[in-house]
Order: C-alpha cells, then structure tokens, then sequence
C-alpha cells in the first residue's frame, strides 16, 4: 500500500512514517520542510521512502497518482492567543491546504483521506464532549482546522472514504520535537531547572494523548474497513487522560523521581473541557499504550542524554512568527 503524509517530517508525521515504514508501507513524504529535515533523517535513503518539499498550497497533483491512501498533517498546528500569525495564514494553511489536498486526491483517485483535526474545536464547555457535541472554536486555529473537516467531510463518498480524527493535546519524543505543548514544555522545564510551571488555578482540565497513540489510530483507520470510517469523526485519546493541569505537572514531577517544586503563574485561567473518547474504542477497538508519566520519563531521558534540545523550532508559533517575518510563506506569485 502506498501512502503520501503531508506534513510528514513534522512532530506527528515523523513518528507516523516511521511506524508505517516498520508495517511494510511505501511513504510519500509532501512537506516543505519549515522546519527542517530532523524528523525523516534516517529514512531519506530508503527505497519504500520519497521525499517531496512542496508546499500543500501549491504541489503538483500528478505526485498523488497510485496513491491508496493520504494522511494530511500539515497546519499551523496550535492556538495563537497573542495573533501574531497572520489569519490570512491561518486560512491558507490549515483550510484551503487540506480542501485543495482533499479534493486532488479524490480526483486522482485515491481511496482513503485522513485528516488530522484537533479537540480544540469544542472550545471550553462543560460536561464530557463527545463527537456529537456542538462545536465551539475561539481562535482561528481552531476555527480554521473546523472549517477544514467540514468541507473535506462533504467530499466523502463510496469510492472516496474520509475520516477526521480530533486530536487530544499531543505529548512524548519525536524526531521532530515540540516543547510549546503542555507534557513536552512541564518536562523540559524540570530538566532545567527542577521548577514546573502552572498557571492558576490548576483545575482547569485537558485531555491529553502520546504522539505514539496518535499514530496508532491512524493506522487503524488507514487498515479499517472504508465502510466503518468513512464519513466519521473521532476523538483520538482516552477517558482516563482527561487531567487538570496540576495533576499532570504532579503526574510529571513525580515520574522522574528527582526533587522540583510548582510555581504558579498568570491569571486564573477558567478555561475547562473534557472529552468523550469511546466512540474510537468502540468502533476501532483503540486505547492508548502510553501514559504521561512514561512520556514525561522518556523525554528527561532524552534531554539528559542530548538526543533533544531545546531549540527555537520547537515552538510552533515562535517559529511560524519567524518564517512569516522573513516572507518564507509567501506563496509563488
């Protein structure tokens, strides 16, 4: 089977295309490589492996051609509470990239489309949200990526499956690592100084899920039957990863075992939601294998070793703020 990710060499597609490449899957990475080649380093040799630096915006169709299957990563992928991406790019990248990947694959006759969404969507409501629940986006990533489901979900069909997976706050290594989420960024705040940033008050609740369990649900959509997935949303995590932020900064301290202390920060934040996973582990018979604890000790690990560093890539906003000052978004006139 052969499988084309966009947005491949970022932090969920480079562990993705590592566990497809394990199963015996041909990849076709499409990523413009903003934020470089870290993540797909080790497979640029491969025979079942293609690298093609495009841009979702504007690649050549004709690279879809005996495609099965499209898992689409690519997005400005995190809220921006300060606006200092521009909405326009918001628009570009995180809707009318998928429409315009969306739409190609259907034409080029591929099978199955899997786009990569996100809870934030629900925005901040209380009760236990299920994929039933009325949406509420508060900033345009969310707003963006609700704008993108919507219209690739229209394009679905018998010859034409397409599934929208909702992703939980992601967490845990990746070749291409993030510290700007809350998991990753509390890790790396004990590794340097043995403090855990929370912002007050410490009830407010995320569901959270490790970037190995996100690739795990796509490939069990990729290998489910069309017939069970084609047209559904789903919420990728569990009932039991659903945590406020001072029990993960607990959850966190306590995994590595070394003395820390909390410190409190910023205005009480009454911001608050929790979601529903059981349709996913129903339907697919998914659970996730990782908890934030391990995630956590595997990262401290990692630092302490020098396999990651914090560098300024690792903050998805930071970053994208720094590539639309030097014009690097700018699309070909």
């Amino acid at each position: 089977m052969r499988v084309l990710v966009t947005g491949g060499a970022g932090y969920i597609g480079s562990v993705l295309i590592e566990k497809l490449l394990e199963k015996g899957y041909s990849i076709t990475c499409l990523d413009k490589l903003f934020f470089g080649d870290k993540g797909i380093k080790p497979y640029i040799d491969m025979d079942s492996f293609k690298l093609i630096i495009e841009d979702t915006r504007t690649f050549d169709p004709n690279v879809l051609k005996g495609i099965d299957v499209v898992v689409d990563l690519a997005a400005i992928s995190q809220p921006d509470p300060l606006g200092q991406i521009r909405k326009d790019l918001f628009y570009e990248i995180n809707y009318a990239g998928p429409c315009r990947v969306a739409t190609l694959s259907m034409r080029k006759g591929v099978k199955k489309y899997i786009i990569a969404s996100t809870c934030s969507v629900y925005g901040f409501q209380p009760g236990l949200l299920n994929e039933e629940s009325e949406p509420n986006p508060l900033e345009e990533y969310a707003k963006t990526k609700l704008m993108a489901e919507r219209a690739v979900k229209s394009l679905s069909s018998k010859d034409f499956c397409v599934t929208i997976l909702r992703l939980a706050t992601v967490y845990g290594l990746s070749k291409k690592m993030r510290f700007d989420l809350v998991v990753n960024g509390m890790t790396l705040s004990l590794y340097k100084s043995s403090v855990i940033n929370v912002m007050k008050p410490g009830t407010q609740v995320r569901p959270v899920v490790h970037v190995r369990d996100v690739t795990k649900a796509i490939v069990s959509v990729i290998e489910a039957d069309s017939e069970n997935v084609n047209g559904e949303t789903f919420n990728v995590g569990s009932n039991e990863q659903n945590y406020s932020i001072c029990q993960l900064a607990k959850i966190i301290g306590d995994s590595v075992g070394k003395p820390y202390r909390i410190e409190w920060y910023g205005e009480p934040d009454t911001r608050s939601y929790a979601v529903d996973f059981t349709k996913i582990k129903s339907r697919l018979n998914f659970s996730p294998s990782y908890t934030p604890s391990e995630g956590s000790k595997e990262i401290y690990r990692a630092l302490e070793d020098g396999a990651v560093i914090d560098s300024p890539e690792t903050r998805v906003i930071q970053w994208w703020k720094y590539l639309q000052d030097q014009r690097s978004l700018e699309q070909p006139a």
